[in-house]
Parts: structure tokens; C-alpha cells; sequence
């Protein structure tokens, strides 16, 4: 970054520009790129990490910097940070046609992510690999909302998949016996312990739910282990309000 005279002027360079049009003029951020749809989706919260500079600009590529009684008037008051904030919120992210679809891309595979995380198949009652979770959201018509997170999205599209696939959003409860020196990583795939126990001979028995997304993984630890074993005792169905029903 270098400064010019005068003080309201200011290049940056690698920048990805946020714009917004308040009160007949138009005002702008410089932001880090990639980190626009990070914040919005709530992955990143640090504005530092966020912002190249905390200013409010009428043109980044020029570096010309807003002016603080034009602040106050469109915006009804002259924080530079709050406005930078409600700019990064609402404002329409300035990119070009490669990076746009390049973006889409990526909030699609985080929201085909979460869906095959939390959700399994009805039928087989194991979760679904993301290729076919990302090969029936375009079967749907998805339509990626860069402005909202990737977790709301996901909620929503799940609804929509039960017209294509037997999906249903669950937690799955395990019941594990294994040797201890597992018990560290298995807690951190669990949702929930509910209990466990360590035997005399070091093996460990423990009763966890998880997200379907980890039941891969934790199979995998299970079946390279001697004389552990791996049993599911229930799929619980997960509602939109958070209410649980075994199924």
C-alpha cells in the first residue's frame, strides 16, 4: 500500500471492492480477496482480516477517500467502522465473470459439504458422498445466494433434495469399544458423550453422537484398530426447530 497527498487519497493494490449506493452516492471498501464471502458466511469475524484499510472510499481504484460530512448525511452518522461493517453486509461485492463463477463454485461445495455432514441417506442410513450431494443441487435448480451464509443455504436446500434423493438430517448414536489411545479422537468428532468407560486391560467403551460426516472417519480409526467394533443404535431425525425424534 502507498499514501499519496492529499490525505484523502490512498492506493492499494490485490484488492476486492465492496460498493454500495446510499443517499444518490456511491461509497466503498477495500477487502482482502476471498475473505468478502468468508465474512458473510460467518468462517472469518476478525474485520482486520477482512479490510485492507478501516476507510470508506467513493473509489478504491482511484484511492479517493469518502468525505466525513458526506458519511454523516447518507448514512446518519460518520463511524467509519459501523459504515465499513453495513458496506461489507449489504453491499454488492465488485468482481469479475471468472472470479464470480469461481465463488459460486466454492459457497456451492461448502453448502453440499455441510448437507452431506449432516444429513444420511434414509435407505442405507449412511450419509451421502458430496458429489452426488452437489449433482442433485444442480438436478434442483440451486441457485447460490452469495450474500447469505453457507449454513443457511444448506438448511434450505434440504428440504428441496427430498424431491430427488431419500435424504433426511440426523445425528447418528454410536455405541464404540475400542483401545483408549483412541478416546481423544473420538471425542472430537462427537457431538455428545454420553458416557464411557475404560476397562483394566485398556479398552475403551463409549456411547456418542455424532454428525454423519465424522462416520467415516470413525469407522476407518474402528476398523484399523484390533478388537474394536463399531455398532450404530439409532438415527435420530433432526428438525428444523432442533426437536430430535428417533426414527
Amino acid at each position: 500500500m502507498s499514501i499519496f497527498t492529499p490525505t484523502n487519497q490512498i492506493r492499494l493494490t490485490n484488492v476486492a471492492v465492496v460498493r454500495m449506493k446510499r443517499g444518490g452516492k456511491r461509497f466503498e471498501i477495500a477487502c482482502y480477496k476471498n475473505k468478502v464471502v468468508s465474512w458473510r458466511s460467518k468462517t472469518e469475524t476478525d474485520l482486520d482480516e477482512v479490510l485492507q484499510t478501516v476507510n470508506v472510499f467513493t473509489n478504491v481504484s482511484k484511492g479517493s477517500v469518502a468525505k466525513k460530512e458526506d458519511l454523516a448525511k447518507c448514512f446518519g452518522h460518520s463511524d467509519i467502522q459501523k459504515i465499513c461493517i453495513e458496506i461489507l453486509d449489504k453491499g454488492e461485492l465488485q468482481i469479475s465473470e471468472k472470479e464470480r463463477q469461481n465463488q459460486l463454485e466454492s459457497v456451492a461445495k461448502d453448502v453440499a459439504t455441510i448437507i452431506s455432514e449432516k444429513c444420511i441417506n434414509s435407505e442405507t442410513k449412511r450419509p451421502f458422498p458430496v458429489s452426488i450431494i452437489e449433482k442433485s443441487m444442480k438436478q434442483i435448480g440451486f441457485s447460490v445466494n452469495t450474500k447469505k451464509n453457507s449454513k443457511q443455504q444448506a438448511l434450505e436446500v434440504m428440504k428441496k433434495l427430498k424431491e430427488v434423493l431419500p435424504i433426511e438430517r440426523c445425528t447418528m448414536k454410536l455405541r464404540l469399544i475400542t483401545h483408549k489411545r483412541n478416546k481423544e479422537k473420538l471425542r472430537e468428532m462427537a457431538i455428545q458423550v454420553e458416557s464411557e468407560n475404560i476397562e483394566g486391560d485398556g479398552i475403551l467403551e463409549i456411547f456418542m453422537s455424532i454428525d454423519p460426516g465424522n462416520f467415516r472417519a470413525i469407522d476407518e480409526l474402528i476398523s484399523s484398530t484390533p478388537k474394536s467394533q463399531l455398532h450404530v443404535l439409532a438415527v435420530v431425525e433432526t428438525h428444523d426447530n432442533d426437536d430430535e425424534v428417533e426414527t
